[in-house]
């Protein structure tokens, strides 16, 4: 399982974008963030054009394939998505990591037993502005 932000385990932060011009204010070879949505596919053509690393968050497993589909290397959901949108990754042999956010390390132990990918806390995620 994959640990992002918790404060026993060493990572590297997302970088939480909203316009393309923000990605020059972002370490090179991170992993930018973005939410998936419609108005925010320019950026996300942008990001697979220039083979950068990116996060989607996704609300529902329509989200989950389109996430997949435009080449996220993270998938974030929330805990009630978690569970489904780790079996359709495996059902599917997903590239992409599913990870599900948490709040504290309560649920930690639920979410090693459901067999999610991993978790990410609110911490290992840096809002960018330009």
């Amino acid at each position: 399982m994959l640990l992002f932000g918790h404060p026993y385990i060493d990572y590297k932060p997302f970088y939480h974008i909203d316009e393309i011009d923000e990605i020059e204010y972002t370490p090179a070879n991170s992993t930018l963030f973005i939410h998936f949505k419609e108005d925010n596919l320019d950026i996300i053509r942008y990001m697979q054009k220039n083979n950068l690393s990116f996060a989607l968050e996704a609300s529902d497993l329509n989200e989950v394939i389109f996430a997949h589909n435009l080449g996220a290397k993270y998938i974030l959901v929330n805990e009630a998505l978690a569970k489904s949108a780790q079996n359709v990754a495996e059902n599917y042999l997903f590239d992409a990591k599913i990870l599900c956010h948490l709040k504290s390390d309560a649920n930690l132990e639920e979410k090693i037993i459901e067999g999610i990918d991993g978790v990410i806390f609110a911490q290992a995620i840096i809002k960018i502005s330009n």
